[in-house]
């Protein structure tokens, strides 16, 4: 009996090391061997798994770079360096992408806006816009910081005011605010664009009048201030087409709520903004200059 047992307990020790040799021997002929240069990009990549480049991380993107030929510029994070670094690894030839920043588009914090409602719900942005929020302007920024929480950089806090703030510093426009935010005042902006509308609100500017001191009320000061033709008021808010003018700095002369600035530059491209606003100066002396020749030539024609 006892004699048995101790077979069966050695035959089962047997078998199961018969089997563990087998798997481990399967393990070394069939195990696919993982490219090396999947390491090599996923060291060159930040590292923050922000999910900017629409992959679940880091390594996903490094495997579907190798394996599926994903594009090599989706990591707004690492920006062109770690482009470059891929397309030497990958043997292809790489283009630049333009550096982008996130930028709040509004300016109706606690002390600007009028609030209608009390809101007692779930204190996310997400959840409060289901419901309208507090204030009176449906456009406006809820409050609640999702944006922040979402900004896996740490480049976002909520100020005293009620406001998120962008620390243009450390803001890597991978877009995750954006995403986060409900109502679409994150948005991500090219470095030399020098001038913005800061307000979304499309409400008609007797409403912005009576419930936000830091709304556009589409009074189109900034249209007739603005001689390149780049500010326009469409849909109640004043806009500006960058593909004109990236610094139409004179559409914000006359602005009567302030919502129209020159924003602050990225730090290390200051020069990047001072040359835009010369080279915006010089254009609009060359307007003057054509109108008033213009002007010239008609009077002339009417002499004669």
């Amino acid at each position: 009996m006892f004699t048995g047992v101790i077979v069966s307990i050695v035959s089962m020790a047997g078998i199961g090391f018969v089997l563990s040799l087998i798997l481990a021997i399967a393990d070394k002929k069939l195990a696919v061997k993982e490219d090396p240069r999947v390491e090599e990009i996923l060291e060159i990549l930040p590292g923050a798994n922000c999910g900017a480049c629409g992959y679940a991380g880091c390594a996903a993107y490094a495997s579907a770079i190798v394996s599926d030929n994903a594009p090599i510029d989706l990591c707004k994070p690492g920006g062109n360096k770690v482009i470059e670094k891929i397309s030497k690894i990958m043997g292809v030839q790489s283009e630049s992408v333009e550096p982008k920043v996130a930028r709040v588009f509004c300016s109706g914090g606690e002390k600007e806006t009028v609030k209608d409602k009390i809101y007692t719900g779930i204190k996310t942005c997400a959840a409060a816009d289901m419901v309208g929020g507090e204030k009176a302007c449906t456009y406006s920024c809820l409050g609640y910081g999702d944006c922040v929480e979402a900004c896996p950089f740490d480049a976002m806090y909520m100020n005293d005011n009620g406001l998120p703030v962008v620390i243009l510093e450390k803001c890597t426009g991978c877009g995750e605010c954006v995403r986060a935010c409900p109502r679409g005042i994150m948005q991500l902006t090219s470095y030399d664009e020098v001038v913005h509308v800061f307000c979304s609100s499309r409400d008609k500017g007797a409403v912005v009048r009576k419930i936000c001191t830091a709304g556009c009320i589409a009074c189109k000061l900034c249209e007739k201030d603005d001689p390149t033709g780049a500010v326009k008021v469409i849909d109640n808010l004043a806009r500006v087409d960058y593909s004109i003018n990236k610094a139409p700095v004179d559409s914000i002369k006359r602005c009567p709520t302030k919502v129209i600035r020159i924003a602050d530059p990225v730090p290390g491209y200051e020069d990047l903004f001072d040359n835009m606003i010369e080279r915006n100066r010089k254009m609009v002396e060359e307007i003057e200059k054509a109108k008033n020749q213009s002007t010239k030539e008609n009077e002339a024609k009417k002499k004669a």
